[in-house]
């Protein structure tokens, strides 16, 4: 469920994001990527592989970034009133991809303040502890799992790091109700925070091979998205239409966009 929190003076009150239901394109797209993977064994030999980042792909990670900022809030409550304040009035669908305009949403500029409002949020977003407050994209669990009931292998391609959060991701995979732990699952994250996903990404890609085809793929990254349709043209390259880096490059023609996994 896709969950806002309210306002942090009522810890625990949240509101539930009413959303349309999805555009036929995104049955259309969906749909016929679950039948591909149940087909594909059977005609070609080789095992469909799936592969789903997690971040902005499965999962939105803005209320991660809103409950460290509502800690920092209750930090400065007494000693930075007016901080606190400005921070009080921002909800999960106001955090931007920097953090820097997030704050600036709720004015927010100074810049010793959007320096120390950084650091702490650094020193936890990239951690395990804060992974149970992302919520799974409307219908991500059962579209994984469907891909997976399908014969396909599942593949969580993601940018977190083994170090830091690998067991907050198992953790957060198993509470979501993502397949995890069985056979034709594997979890695959960097093995150092430093190295940039993109080249993480490039360097693991051509490893799948050794598991089946890749059928589908989806990112929200259009960087990642063109990456995997040029070295896997056969395959369905999905961009979740999310958040993305800024500047980002434009989708190639043959990458196709959904705003979430819902069927119906």
């Amino acid at each position: 469920e896709h969950l806002l929190r309210l306002r942090p003076r009522g810890a625990g009150r949240y509101l539930r994001a009413v959303r349309p239901p999805p555009l036929p394109h995104q049955t259309g797209l969906l749909a016929p990527i679950i039948e591909r993977v149940a087909g594909h064994a059977a005609e070609s030999g080789r095992a469909p592989v799936v592969v789903f980042d997690l971040d902005a792909t499965l999962y939105d990670n803005r209320p991660r970034t809103l409950e460290i900022l509502m800690e920092y809030r209750e930090e400065v409550l007494e000693t930075q009133p007016e901080i606190a304040d400005k921070l009080g009035e921002l909800t999960a669908e106001r955090v931007q991809y920097l953090l820097s305009d997030t704050l600036r949403t709720c004015g927010i500029t100074r810049s010793e303040v959007v320096a120390d409002v950084t650091r702490y949020w650094h020193e936890r977003f990239f951690n395990d502890a804060y992974l149970k407050h992302d919520a799974p994209l409307e219908g991500a669990p059962d579209f994984v799992r469907a891909c997976h009931e399908a014969g396909g292998i599942v593949v969580y391609l993601t940018g977190r790091d083994v170090s830091g959060m690998l067991s907050g991701t198992v953790s957060s995979l198993c509470d979501s109700g993502f397949p995890f732990a069985i056979a034709g699952i594997e979890l695959i994250l960097k093995p150092d925070a430093s190295l940039p996903d993109e080249a993480f990404k490039r360097g693991a890609l051509p490893t799948l091979d050794r598991l089946g085809d890749v059928v589908a793929f989806f990112d929200n990254e259009p960087a990642n998205c063109n990456l995997a349709k040029a070295m896997f043209p056969d395959a369905s390259v999905v961009a979740l239409e999310t958040q993305k880096v800024p500047y980002a490059p434009e989708l190639a023609d043959d990458v196709a966009v959904v705003a979430d996994f819902r069927l119906i």
